[in-house]
């Protein structure tokens, strides 16, 4: 077990243990097990030294048959605590002024209630919560843009009701999603702040993806991935690489402060970090003289950008593509994607860079002797040769 989770642990010990023998106030929501079973009331345990009393009728099923036997959990809402502490839960919502009651106190509380979503109106759904009609506006929904509210549709949540109007003839809800939401991940962004620093490795969910990247959820805080940070490997798409919802494991690069008042930190991420660089041990993947195939990248005038393997290129110079040697742009002669078969020419790890030749046809004697006689010179020239491409540079430079 880490030490993040250690403390995690001996946090929520503390909490029991500060919360032991706190007695419940009216409209929180308990929960407990059931201690004893009476004629008419049912008495559970809420831990520490609290007890509650339910109306034996709220706990039968739909044949008058009791629901729950000694040690089940039950969970209620506080009606009542009277000057000895007595607690009276309510478990089932009531009816007519009784659910109108128990909906003022949970507006007035800020209590969350049971809602089952509806049908889609004008600007929001309708919910209905405790058998009465409420009103979620599209906004308060989920804490990101809904664009298609039907797939809300006959799933029950958790909402705060944000507005209680009651006529007497007619009681008037507004109901937010949203915002118990918003408050769930404030806590757990809270948790995180307290140990994510650079570096640090996390797990977390792509909550959302751009053209230039992807937003990760880390626990109530968002950091952003960069598709630069998302492989080695070159013009890759974010969509095609990742997925919303999708679990991903990450590097922190960097946590910049918030630049304005309720902004957030700033966190920037990466996959990359986390993979294997594709320059390691290249001169024993590579070694000069091998033949192997690659996909052309990118095209310049001087030659063909290569990649022999996800996120290692080579370049294949215009004299090297097989031209007839009159081409003035390495497009007249090979094409973006197009699969080739190409010779490693010249290796240099420290400076990260690939020479290759294109194999237009296979090898002859002459060829694998050139390739020796290269071996021996690069070998005598000592570090820092880049063979013909090295030379290429220096003529430029000269010529220039």
């Amino acid at each position: 077990m880490s030490n993040h989770e250690n403390e995690q642990d001996f946090a929520s010990m503390l909490a029991d243990y500060d919360n032991w023998g706190a007695r419940p106030e009216v409209g929180q929501k308990v929960e407990g097990t059931v201690m004893a079973i009476g004629e008419e009331v049912i008495f559970v345990d809420l831990g520490g030294k609290s007890e509650g009393a339910v109306d034996r009728a709220e706990l039968l099923d739909e044949y008058g048959r009791l629901s729950v036997d000694i040690g089940d959990p039950v969970t209620g809402l506080v009606s009542s605590v009277d000057d000895g502490g007595n607690v009276t839960l309510r478990v089932r919502p009531g009816r007519g002024e009784a659910m109108r009651s128990e909906l003022r106190l949970a507006w007035e509380q800020k209590l969350p209630v049971e809602g089952l979503v509806g049908e889609q109106n004008k600007g929001g759904v309708d919910v209905t919560v405790g058998g009465l009609r409420a009103f979620c506006p599209i906004s308060q929904l989920d804490l990101r843009y809904v664009e298609d509210p039907s797939v809300f549709t006959g799933q029950r949540f958790e909402f705060r009701i944000t507005k209680f109007e009651d006529s007497g003839r007619h009681v008037n809800l507004v109901v937010s999603r949203r915002v118990l939401l918003q408050e769930e991940a404030d806590r757990r962004a809270a948790e995180v702040r307290e140990w994510l620093e650079v570096d640090a490795v996390i797990e977390g969910t792509v909550t959302s993806i751009t053209s230039y990247g992807a937003f990760v959820d880390l626990g109530g805080l968002e950091g952003l991935l960069h598709v630069s940070e998302m492989s080695y490997q070159r013009d890759i798409e974010p969509g095609e690489m990742l997925t919303e919802g999708q679990s991903v494991e990450v590097q922190v690069l960097k946590i910049e402060p918030p630049q304005k008042a309720g902004q957030s930190e700033r966190i920037s991420l990466s996959m990359r970090a986390l993979q294997r660089d594709p320059w390691d041990g290249v001169e024993r993947r590579f070694p000069v003289g091998k033949i192997t195939t690659g996909r052309v990248m990118r095209l310049e005038a001087y030659g063909a950008f290569v990649e022999l393997s996800p996120g290692l290129e080579g370049l294949a110079h215009i004299s090297r593509l097989g031209g007839k040697g009159s081409e003035r742009h390495a497009r007249q002669i090979v094409e973006l994607g197009q699969t080739v078969q190409v010779r490693v020419v010249d290796v240099d790890p420290e400076k990260r860079r690939l020479s290759l030749a294109r194999e237009v046809a296979e090898m002859s004697d002459e060829e694998r002797q050139e390739i020796a006689d290269y071996q021996k010179s690069s070998t005598s020239a000592g570090a820092g040769s880049f063979g013909s491409l090295g030379d290429f540079f220096k003529q430029d430079r000269k010529g220039s």
